[in-house]
């Protein structure tokens, strides 16, 4: 069948299929099974270490190629400058939410401490413990990191972004194309770490199995109840997300309801079937220009900009997930860890559009849960049932991109007539 051939549905059966035999082999395995589930587990812990070692380099190599591209993007003019602004500020306000959204919904509905613990020890990281934090003074100065190489080493996830972020704008103002050159090094460098992880990916099936029957042996039918407590949470911060990116086109670009809701459908239901913003952009374009009446200009700048840059559900959705891991461990992030989570979304969301899904997910998450103090051990399941989330959060992308575009438009004057020919 042709479904079986997505990587995503076969990482999905690969784990049902992992907590199926792990919680048979419980049950009835008698006392050999463990064992011989460990000496399996061990494959699945090398695999989820192939994962680990691209993360520092690639975020490095994607934010500095990112930030650059968004720099280039901001020098253009004035109405792209315009929409770099409202990109920034969606972002900081899909964070925010989440962070507040996420806490309160596991607050009320709280994931299950026995379910929990079995998954803890399903995915053999450390233990349950309460994070620590240097005060406000220590935090600030480690920002900018006095060794780089150190941190990224260190795992300190945050001064590396820093750094990334700075080396991005600085190779934007090197003269005579030097820091394009160099920018081709890192582009070259991101460009490999994406074809390790797609390797790394092709084993993902046996990965997740092998990490499944820990999590099976384990924590049992628990375990489902745990994961699609985790689907429902960050599928609601995606939708949440988009009804906000809907209520803005409304309110801040002064759109009729149902005059958004017809040019929008089309959109909708495009993201829906292809979970891809890039597909939607034809559409997109379209409606924008035809039913919102925005000019060709701003459509044709904006929108493709959006896609390339801006993704109004990553900091939300990606959040959730750690925030949700947070909650498995027993974790309580300090405020200035959450800070720092916030500042790691927000780059990571810019320089990992673009990637494949699979790549993306362990790219923006992993460096936000190493912010947080959190291990990223359970980030090879969550992966397996992110296929329901993503619709989400392609639904909610769609409708930022296209809600920017209304925002941009609505103080741009019309186009003549000869010109919309």
């Amino acid at each position: 069948m042709k479904i079986l051939k997505s990587l995503s549905v076969q990482v999905l059966v690969a784990l049902v299929l992992g907590l199926l035999v792990g919680a048979l082999a419980a049950a009835y395995g008698g006392e050999g099974a463990p064992r011989v589930i460990e000496s399996i587990e061990a494959l699945g812990g090398l695999w989820l270490n192939a994962l680990r070692m691209t993360v520092v380099p690639l975020i490095f190599a994607v934010l500095v190629s990112g930030i650059a591209q968004v720099s280039d993007a901001a020098a253009t003019g004035r109405l792209a400058m315009k929409a770099m602004l409202w990109f920034l500020a969606l972002l900081l306000l899909s964070a925010v939410v989440s962070v507040l959204l996420v806490n309160g919904v596991l607050t009320a509905w709280p994931v299950g401490e026995a379910a929990s613990a079995a998954l803890r020890a399903g995915a053999q990281a450390p233990a349950a413990g309460t994070p620590t934090a240097p005060d406000f003074a220590a935090w600030v100065k480690s920002l900018a990191p006095s060794n780089p190489i150190k941190a990224a080493a260190e795992d300190a996830i945050l001064p590396v972004v820093v750094f990334a972020v700075f080396t991005g704008f600085a190779l934007t103002r090197l003269p005579d194309g030097r820091g394009r050159a160099l920018l081709e090094v890192f582009n070259g460098l991101g460009e490999a770490m994406i074809v390790i992880v797609r390797w790394v990916l092709m084993a993902a099936p046996l990965g997740v199995f092998a990490l499944g029957l820990g999590v099976g042996l384990r924590a049992g039918a628990g375990a489902a109840g745990v994961l699609g407590q985790y689907v429902i949470t960050a599928s609601l911060a995606g939708l949440v997300i988009a009804i906000l990116a809907y209520i803005l086109a409304i309110v801040a670009g002064r759109v009729p309801l149902g005059l958004w809701a017809r040019a929008t459908a089309p959109v909708l239901a495009a993201a829906f079937a292809t979970q891809s913003s890039l597909a939607c952009l034809p559409a997109m374009i379209e409606r924008s220009r035809d039913d919102l009446g925005a000019p060709a200009r701003v459509a044709n700048l904006v929108l493709p900009l959006a896609v390339a840059v801006f993704r109004m559900t990553s900091p939300a959705v990606n959040l959730a997930a750690c925030i949700f891991v947070a909650k498995v461990y027993g974790l309580e992030p300090t405020a200035l860890q959450y800070v720092g989570g916030v500042l790691v979304a927000l780059a990571v969301s810019i320089g990992s559009v673009g990637l494949p899904g699979q790549v993306s997910f362990i790219v923006s998450v992993a460096p936000i849960c190493i912010a947080l103090g959190l291990p990223i051990d359970l980030l090879p399941i969550l992966l397996a049932v992110e296929v329901v989330p993503d619709i989400f959060r392609t639904l909610g992308n769609v409708t930022g991109d296209m809600a920017v575009t209304a925002i941009v438009s609505r103080d741009e004057p019309a186009e003549p007539a000869s010109s919309q020919a």
